[in-house]
């Protein structure tokens, strides 16, 4: 299935138009391209990114579009609990398109807040629409009035997870944790700009309507295309996790010094790296990520070296002072902004992808030159992408020393320290300014 989405063949439907009767269907389309959105999510890594460039859902009007993908992303956060709501009230799981039809119905209600006699009656009306599911239109209208009259019931957000994934998080961080980082994937995150050194910061903040965390990020719940926000134009500052700025401030490349940035694409760590004034080399495997990266380095007005090859045949044998490694890995850390990872994540892609990072650390111990530093991080709250990958390098290489971090001094929590020295940002932390994205992080410098 997962093949299937990323392919973009078209997932299951919630309902497919007979007879269209545009007038009486006003709203009903962007449910259908709700539905849409969230079985390609559940089908597969990427699934949900390729079905947004379906016909069907590109056509939308602009605001019918942004609501469709909101109520996915919303039923998306609390499948778990939406999914035990109704397996309270049917008797026998029905159809795929009918289970949709009710998702989408009540990931607005008990979500976004959307009135219940407008949910509902737009749940019968898809339910009408197809042969498939017209004989459940009478259940799905029972199941949502019973919700809507008597309530949802007690439900806990530990059920969003996947049993295999809560299971992990319970062993290596325990139950007050696990409870904690489930209740942030219940939470849609807000949007995080990092700005270029000469950018005025409280300027920036006030324009759009935002806050400063530390480290210099300005946060911002506004939402819609951030091309039309201030200052994108005129490329004072890029999206970018909190989180995921901290790497490069660890890294502490400046002016004069060369940096290489493994696995770049999209390219907000090089860009940091950029505007620090060092000389950069960005490298990717990926030709059409690193579209993205060069047009953000035109309108930041930033420069880097950018080549397209996978980093463990790059044909040149320059080392540098400071190599960036964010490593590919499973993005359990990004469910705030990405619910779908914890559905498309697979138990053997842990021990796959951490074989790839073992290959990367490798190949990124090469390129450090004398003297020089490396920074190692992944997305992913899994011990195998993060603390064992530099247990295991520290006894591959003696010459690297673990660099201990100061997380007032890069803008991470506090709390993210570790005894060694590394940083294990976790989803929950900075919870009262509204939670940043999971990472591992580590320095090793070269002292050999």
């Amino acid at each position: 299935m997962a093949d299937k989405a990323r392919t973009g063949s078209r997932p299951a439907r919630p309902a497919r138009v007979e007879a269209p009767d545009e007038a009486a269907d006003i709203g009903v389309e962007a449910r259908v391209a709700a539905g849409v959105l969230l079985n390609a999510a559940l089908e597969g890594r990427g699934g949900l990114d390729t079905a947004l460039s379906f016909r069907e859902i590109a056509d939308l009007p602009g605001p019918d579009r942004a609501f469709a993908r909101a109520v996915a992303m919303a039923a998306l956060r609390r499948l778990g609990e939406i999914d035990h709501i109704l397996d309270r009230r049917l008797q026998k799981s029905p159809p795929l398109a009918v289970r949709t039809i009710l998702r989408v119905a009540l990931a607005q209600t008990l979500v976004l807040g959307t009135p219940a006699f407008a949910a509902v009656s737009t749940a019968v009306k898809l339910a009408e629409r197809e042969v498939k599911t017209r004989p459940y239109k009478n259940l799905v209208n029972a199941v949502l009035r019973g919700v809507e009259r008597e309530g949802p019931g007690v439900t806990t957000a530990e059920s969003n997870l996947p049993e295999w994934i809560a299971a992990r998080w319970r062993t290596t961080y325990g139950e007050a944790a696990l409870v904690a980082l489930a209740l942030a994937a219940r939470e849609e995150p807000a949007t995080d700009l990092s700005l270029k050194p000469d950018a005025d910061l409280a300027a920036v903040a006030e324009a759009v309507e935002g806050e400063t965390l530390p480290g210099g990020t300005v946060r911002t719940g506004r939402r819609g295309d951030v091309a039309g926000w201030p200052g994108f134009e005129d490329g004072r500052w890029w999206v970018q996790d909190a989180a995921a700025a901290v790497p490069a401030r660890l890294l502490a490349a400046g002016a004069g010094e060369t940096a290489l940035d493994m696995c770049a694409a999209p390219g907000g760590k090089t860009l940091q790296l950029a505007a620090s004034g060092a000389a950069v080399v960005a490298l990717d495997r990926s030709e059409v990520r690193l579209k993205r990266l060069a047009a953000n380095l035109a309108r930041t007005g930033l420069s880097a070296e950018v080549v397209a090859t996978p980093a463990e045949d790059w044909d040149d044998d320059r080392t540098f002072d400071a190599v960036l490694l964010d490593a590919p890995c499973t993005a359990t850390g990004t469910f705030r902004r990405n619910p779908e990872v914890l559905r498309a994540t697979k138990p053997a892609d842990v021990a796959k992808l951490a074989d790839v990072q073992h290959r990367l650390l490798d190949v990124a111990a090469m390129r450090v030159g004398p003297g020089g530093r490396l920074v190692y991080c992944v997305c992913s709250l899994e011990r195998e992408e993060g603390e064992t990958q530099i247990i295991a390098f520290l006894r591959r290489y003696p010459a690297f020393r673990t660099a201990p971090a100061v997380p007032s001094d890069i803008g991470a929590p506090d709390e993210a320290l570790t005894p060694e020295g590394w940083l294990r940002i976790l989803p929950s932390m900075w919870a009262e300014r509204g939670g940043v994205d999971g990472f591992f992080v580590a320095r090793l410098d070269r002292v050999a």
